[in-house]
């Protein structure tokens, strides 16, 4: 069952769906445990472990998964939670209308430039897309450059580093006015140019586990 479907002027169709623990749970043990998506702190998960933390996730009342397609075929990982209830209780002063977002990028052999920042605004459309959002909130990792690079493309601004128990982390937020003004901006410079904007996930190429914001 699709939930959400996008299209973007240069690499297509995107959607999202929600994730199937048992289904899913063999590609999804690829993703997690690639030596580029060390950020989403999987690495040394078997696949039973794997399926057993999406289960839970599934049925957690605050926490939500979901399969990512390009143009039909799974190509990223999604998850949304209420940040007031899971992830940063008790580390930032909630606002009404806050969401928390997490979103890994399958490994590839074959990258496409601007598909990480692709996904990324996807994911953030999909966040959008219910009225009742105000801003989302991440809290990547303060070592992973690349997505807060990525993350300020699409409008997010650093507000504080954090300890969480598994990593420090640089609390980030995102109006729903700035990701629009983002979204604008990133808009207007592609009519300027022959060729998009390098894409902000690194030098290691879009659509590989570099986009990570876990």
């Amino acid at each position: 069952m699709t939930l959400f479907t996008r299209t973007d002027d240069r690499l297509g169709a995107f959607a999202l769906r929600p994730l199937d623990p048992a289904a899913d749970a063999a590609p999804l043990h690829g993703w997690v445990t690639h030596p580029k998506a060390s950020f989403w702190m999987m690495q040394d998960a078997d696949l039973a472990e794997v399926e057993r933390e999406y289960r839970r996730i599934h049925e957690h009342p605050h926490h939500d998964a979901f399969i990512g397609l390009h143009e039909g075929r799974p190509a990223f990982l999604a998850e949304r939670y209420d940040p007031a209830q899971v992830e940063l209780v008790g580390l930032y002063e909630p606002q009404e209308g806050d969401v928390g977002m997490h979103f890994l990028c399958a490994p590839t052999r074959t990258p496409l430039h601007g598909f990480t920042l692709a996904v990324i605004t996807t994911v953030m459309e999909f966040c959008f897309a219910d009225p009742a959002v105000r801003r989302v909130v991440v809290e990547p990792d303060v070592r992973n450059t690349a997505v807060h690079a990525l993350n300020a493309a699409v409008g997010f601004e650093a507000v504080e580093k954090i300890a969480k128990p598994e990593k420090d982390a640089l609390l980030s937020v995102c109006t729903r006015q700035r990701f629009e003004a983002a979204r604008a901006a990133g808009a207007a410079e592609s009519t300027c140019t022959s060729r998009p904007a390098e894409d902000p996930a690194g030098a290691a190429g879009p659509r590989t586990a570099q986009g990570v914001t876990r």
